[in-house]
């Protein structure tokens, strides 16, 4: 089993969410759905814009919480390296 940890955005440079989940397709289709409460729902964080394959929950969980302690900057320098048009990694996942 693989874990991710993800960011989503309202649009290109916008507001940020960083998560962690067991399935990244699921996840990526839900949120735009807004099928999950809270944060991601309230601010219409509905494209899936970074997102890193981990072997086990805790690499995951730790890698989730070093990411939100992150800078924006840092966030968005993050996203760049492999995603620099801010494409919505949801259409080529689902």
């Amino acid at each position: 089993m693989a874990f991710y940890v993800y960011i989503t955005t309202n649009k290109p440079y916008g507001v940020l969410y960083t998560g962690m989940t067991d399935d990244i397709n699921r996840r990526a289709w839900k949120h735009p759905e807004h099928l999950i409460k809270g944060f991601t729902d309230r601010y219409n964080c509905e494209m899936l814009v970074w997102y890193e394959p981990h072997e086990s929950r805790r690499s995951a969980f730790d890698r989730e919480r070093r990411i939100k302690e992150w800078k924006r900057s840092w966030k968005v320098k993050l996203i760049e390296e492999t995603n620099p048009d801010w494409r919505d990694l949801g259409d080529v996942l689902l």
